[in-house]
């Protein structure tokens, strides 16, 4: 399914670290400031890879028990059709259901059969194995742990709100991730906040570059906080005329 967001806007967004992307949705006080991210349970398995950026595709899981039907893959067939019908790039996003979590939501198998079908990422509210092998496929992955085996998995219910390290998320969130953690983008904020982070790191590089230099002093490291303040304030009044105008515009 075709993104809403271009894909020109996506690349902008892969650029910046997600606390850029963080504090840049804050100017727009369209949510409040403790709202839209996961919580600290949620790390990445690959700090070192790039940012992940793409619309969730989510599932529920468990793992407890064997299936009432068919192998301890059970569903993934049917999850597999539906990444063809969700927005792309798509991010894979489990809820685990068993808690604490009994077992491995993915391995090698399972990411490798995101990734040929165009995934960019997962994100679970469960564990992770074979991190090694994922981790040489480039595939973000996002997990509260890793054990070792994959027990009776199945996945269990399809294209649903899901709930994963107190951050709720809907079928077709735009969420970026890195070493840093993971936080949904309001796709209609999308395009304003890849504007606006190249003019945030404008100006907090204001205050880094006064404090690079050879000789500095409170009142100069005072003024280039002040000057760094005012250009984030503008920002915020642009980035403001700039989604009432999309308002505006239907």
């Amino acid at each position: 399914m075709k993104s809403p967001v271009p894909e020109s806007i996506l690349a902008e967004l892969r650029k910046y670290d997600t606390p850029t992307i963080c504090n840049v949705i804050e100017l727009f006080d369209y949510r409040p400031r403790t709202e839209g991210y996961a919580d600290a349970r949620l790390k990445a398995c690959f700090p070192k890879l790039p940012p992940m950026v793409g619309y969730a595709c989510t599932a529920t899981f468990r793992s407890a028990t064997p299936p009432r039907a068919g192998d301890v893959y059970a569903g993934l067939a049917k999850q597999v059709e539906l990444i063809s019908e969700s927005l792309t790039p798509a991010v894979i996003v489990f809820q685990d259901l068993d808690e604490p979590s009994v077992s491995a939501t993915f391995g090698e198998v399972m990411c490798s059969t995101y990734k040929a079908f165009g995934c960019t990422g997962l994100i679970t509210s469960g564990t992770g194995r074979d991190l090694d092998q994922v981790e040489a496929l480039e595939f973000p992955c996002f997990t509260t742990g890793t054990i070792a085996s994959h027990g009776y998995c199945q996945v269990v219910d399809l294209n649903i709100p899901v709930r994963v390290a107190g951050l709720t998320i809907y079928p077709g969130d735009l969420l970026h991730g890195d070493r840093n953690g993971v936080t949904t983008i309001p796709v209609e904020l999308a395009e304003g906040v890849a504007l606006g982070c190249p003019k945030l790191a404008a100006a907090e590089a204001i205050v880094l570059d006064y404090l690079k230099r050879g000789t500095i002093s409170a009142k100069g490291y005072a003024d280039a906080r002040a000057e760094c303040h005012r250009q984030i304030h503008t920002l915020a009044r642009e980035l403001k005329q700039f989604l009432e105008s999309r308002k505006s515009t239907g």
